[in-house]
């Protein structure tokens, strides 16, 4: 079976700005899903993952990587200490002659800390199911890159203003926001591909470098989608209408920077609480976020 340069567990979301990527930079691949449709117009391998399957889950059935990209949680060592044996074992390869890399989520920092800047060196909630799996994968030498929220294509953040915020408490309770976009989440895939002496064994936090404040984006996103419009889009003139009114998250806003005596938006870092620091996985791989700022 040829080597490919990269397998990725999991084609959904992130693979759609992943794989052309791979392709203009003459990457080899493969790719699974469940069901084996087409992502980004490329087939893929019909494979799930079953961590209590008493058999090797056809771990070794699948082509052989130099990278192996897991896109889903492990929630458990057992989990992650199952899927890296028996994919290893089914190719009779030894721990560092496959490079594995895992998808996480920022959502790990998200305890109480010492200091409003958040860091990947940061304390984090090491019972998170999610972080005892990607803390087992570390000890097998491989990446984890813990992902901010995600944006991009599909996934556009003003659909969210309705189901973050549908009162003024709910707004009022929103601080900091961190993003990352699709196509930067796989340039930093590739960049760990390219630098595996700085990828091994190590937890990268993915941010695109910004601290959002929520106020802000919602009086950004007041203008309202009209019936009939594609999601993601806004009334844009000859459309418009004089009489429009602003979303209520954004009257909201205007209301709560009267009560709390806001003089601008943005808010300060200290009334946004926690800030990740976003920069230093950019600075290591030399490289600077293409999408940054939603």
């Amino acid at each position: 079976m040829q080597q490919v340069d990269i397998l990725i567990l999991g084609a959904g979301w992130s693979s759609t700005f992943l794989i052309p990527l791979l392709k203009s930079r003459n990457h080899t691949f493969a790719a699974t899903t469940r069901d084996g449709r087409q992502v980004a117009n490329t087939d893929t391998i019909k494979w799930s993952f079953d961590p209590d399957s008493k058999s090797d889950s056809d771990l070794g059935s699948l082509p052989l990587a130099q990278h192996v990209l897991i896109t889903f949680p492990l929630t458990s060592a057992e989990q992650t200490d199952f899927l890296v044996k028996n994919y290893l074992q089914g190719h009779k390869k030894q721990q560092d002659q496959v490079r594995f890399v895992q998808f996480g989520s920022t959502g790990i920092w998200q305890i109480p800390q010492r200091t409003l800047w958040v860091s990947r060196r940061s304390p984090y909630n090491t019972s998170s199911p999610r972080a005892i799996g990607e803390d087992a994968l570390l000890k097998w030498g491989g990446c984890v890159l813990n992902l901010a929220g995600l944006w991009g294509g599909e996934r556009d953040p003003k659909d969210w203003v309705d189901r973050v915020a549908k009162t003024k408490e709910e707004v009022k309770s929103k601080k900091s926001l961190h993003m990352v976009h699709g196509l930067d989440v796989a340039r930093a895939v590739v960049a760990v591909m390219g630098n595996w002496y700085s990828s091994k064994s190590q937890r990268w936090m993915l941010t695109d470098g910004f601290v959002y404040d929520w106020y802000s984006l919602f009086a950004g996103w007041a203008e309202q989608k009209k019936e009939g419009e594609a999601e993601g889009t806004v009334a844009r003139p000859p459309h418009q209408k004089v009489d429009d009114l602003p979303s209520k998250q954004a009257q909201w806003v205007y209301e709560l920077m009267e009560e709390e005596k806001i003089w601008a938006l943005p808010r300060s870092m200290e009334a946004l609480g926690r800030c990740y620091y976003g920069r230093e996985f950019w600075t290591t791989f030399k490289l600077a976020p293409l999408k940054a700022r939603v």
